[in-house]
């Protein structure tokens, strides 16, 4: 009697090639953080790299901190859109350079109601339509949706409420627009600018502070 092939139980998990990332060795980990995210097209996760390279989220921000002079130094920015995405963008030191690289003769230059709306964004976000036409004491629909086509702004979320409006937040393209390497380096206020705004919000909150 010849040998039968041995058929597998019905309930047998199927081979796979797939195996577990092999961990990065340390001495190739900045080259290979700063590879994914020259290669990125858009804000990546940080736990997107510990998870690729086999490190733990501490570890990689730690790395990213360490490494930040010399990617400065090859005329690049480390910008944090929030604590939990980060992106690589050129350094405005080199922007005319860049830009004549690129074969951009001149920039489109943003209005000044434009510039409003960001700022209030940029302080206050997430912030609704409402809360800035309160501040701004002017219909702002119109300068919203320029300023999500241009990608400078986002929806962020909804408030819970009537209507539940939508709240807007900035973007990685806000951070590089004005060479900025997270929120944080936002410059104060003017005290002229709080004095104007001071009694737009209804309930004595500024509308513009930023949360600590």
């Amino acid at each position: 009697m010849t040998d039968q092939p041995e058929i597998p139980e019905q309930n047998e998990e199927p081979a796979t090639d797939q195996h577990p990332l092999p961990e990065v060795p340390e001495s190739e980990l900045p080259g290979a953080i700063v590879a994914m995210l020259f290669s990125a097209t858009e804000p990546t996760r940080v736990q997107m790299l510990a998870s690729l390279t086999g490190y733990d989220v501490r570890k990689i921000r730690a790395l990213i901190e360490q490494i930040e002079p010399e990617i400065q130094r090859f005329g690049l920015l480390v910008q944090w859109p929030d604590r939990d995405h980060i992106q690589l963008s050129t350094s405005p030191h080199h922007s005319q350079i860049v830009r004549r690289f690129l074969g951009i003769e001149r920039t489109t230059k943003l209005s000044p109601a434009a510039l409003e709306v960001l700022a209030v964004i940029g302080y206050r976000q997430p912030v609704t339509r409402p809360e800035i036409d309160a501040i701004r004491g002017v219909d702002s629909s119109g300068v919203l949706q320029t300023l999500v086509a241009r990608e400078l702004i986002e929806p962020v979320g909804r408030l819970s409420g009537p209507g539940n409006p939508v709240q807007y937040g900035t973007t990685g393209e806000f951070l590089k627009l004005f060479g900025l390497s997270s929120l944080e380096d936002l410059p104060e206020i003017p005290e002229e600018l709080l004095e104007q705004i001071e009694g737009s919000d209804s309930e004595g909150v500024d509308p513009l502070r930023s949360e600590e």
